[in-house]
């Protein structure tokens, strides 16, 4: 998938007990896929039509049956497949590169998301995440295609959340997308690897339907990694999904000119290739990620197509360094507005929702406070659910959130 790779990604192998399988990368986020918010008992009502909610006054299905087939939610749980990781990356030194071949019917994306650390010590009142997208996964014009020109379905999606939110995803052709090693240009927004930071200069403006007028989303964020991961993971026996955490750690500078809001915090980077779509690969997963005294944490599991069951736990040293960890206990999370499933890890079982940044039929993007390894953290949780994703109600609301411009 990447070219100049020194070795693919090592599968996933089928087994059980305690081992661990390899956490997937992220969902591009969306908020609701409602285009006015007074339009939402309408929009909600088509869901149920379209099977994306449950009927009215009936009892929700049991949120966590489909995962963990008999364990108690608060159980440890087994793995059903065990991590076998890449001796060596896309890249020697763990740092990212865009000149990625993306196969026919395949993705490639580069995540950021990050919290403020806010004046008297405190965290979250502004976040962000970052999306760069060549065969955009959640593309309803790239699925109607065909998929098979990646590089026609381009996008760069950039959610602010906090005071001045913004929410951008303006799909590209072919023509407006530069690929170098260092940098990609995606119409006017540009991402690049300086040797120290990731620079994102984003030209953008928020186009979704109910915005009574286009508002820009312009300004530049460097992204500082504290160590750099040279190991990717395969997510699937195949290794037709590979994800590759590039920065479990860094710093991030915002400095936003429209809307005007600058600060900075902690961040997180990592990068996902696929030579199928994510539903082909996948049903159901739920991953998090959270910053620790002297490294991070990364937990993820869920169902692939195939029905088999993986859950993972990552921990990363100071250095970057990956090593396989017992899974913390299943902690399950309220459901959010769109009845999406939602879980995690934490020490006891226990974590509790701090702020849903995003809320659609078949996505949830949250921040968690929990504890992992005896330490109190906050985490960045994501939940996505393809069978939903592929629903006919669903492509049809999608336009209304992600239109798509070609120069």
């Amino acid at each position: 998938m990447h070219q100049g790779h020194d070795a693919q990604p090592l599968p996933l192998r089928a087994g059980s007990g305690g081992g661990l399988s390899a956490p997937a990368g992220h969902s591009g986020g969306f908020r609701r896929a409602v285009p006015l918010d007074g339009w939402s008992p309408l929009w909600t009502g088509l869901a149920r039509v379209g099977g994306v909610l449950p009927s009215a006054g009936r009892a929700h299905a049991d949120p966590w049956a489909l995962l963990r087939r008999g364990e108690h939610p608060s159980g440890r749980g087994r793995a059903d497949g065990r991590l076998v990781r890449a001796d060596r990356s896309a890249r020697s030194d763990g740092a990212p590169r865009f000149d990625a071949a993306i196969a026919p019917g395949g993705y490639g994306w580069w995540y950021v998301d990050a919290i403020s650390e806010d004046p008297k010590g405190g965290q979250g009142r502004h976040g962000l995440t970052i999306i760069a997208f060549l065969g955009s996964v959640f593309s309803p014009y790239y699925k109607a295609s065909g998929r098979g020109a990646p590089l026609n379905h381009a996008a760069l999606n950039v959610a602010l959340y906090g005071p001045k939110a913004r929410w951008a995803m303006t799909e590209r052709g072919q023509g407006e997308v530069t690929q170098e090693r260092d940098a990609l240009a995606i119409g006017p927004s540009s991402v690049r690897w300086t040797g120290q930071a990731l620079e994102i200069d984003i030209v953008e403006q928020d186009k979704r339907l109910g915005i009574p007028w286009q508002r820009p989303v312009r300004g530049t964020i460097r992204v500082f990694p504290e160590a750099l991961n040279p190991v990717s993971f395969a997510l699937d026996p195949e290794g037709k999904h590979t994800w590759h955490c590039l920065a479990p750690r860094a710093r991030i500078e915002v400095d936003m000119r429209e809307p005007g809001v600058s600060w900075s915090g902690r961040a997180y980077l990592d990068s996902n290739f696929g030579s199928e779509s994510l539903e082909e690969g996948f049903d159901v997963w739920h991953w998090s990620r959270a910053h620790l005294s002297d490294g991070a944490m990364v937990c993820y599991e869920g169902t692939r197509s195939d029905k088999s069951h993986f859950a993972s736990a990552i921990r990363f040293d100071a250095y970057g360094t990956p090593q396989q960890v017992e899974l913390p206990m299943t902690a399950p999370l309220p459901n959010t507005l769109w009845q999406m499933e939602r879980k995690t890890r934490g020490d006891r079982g226990h974590a509790s929702v701090i702020k849903t940044w995003e809320d659609a039929p078949f996505y949830a993007r949250s921040t968690l406070a929990s504890r992992l390894y005896g330490e109190q953290v906050v985490a960045v949780q994501e939940s996505l659910d393809m069978r939903r994703f592929a629903s006919p109600i669903v492509q049809f609301m999608l336009p209304y959130r992600m239109p798509r411009v070609v120069g």
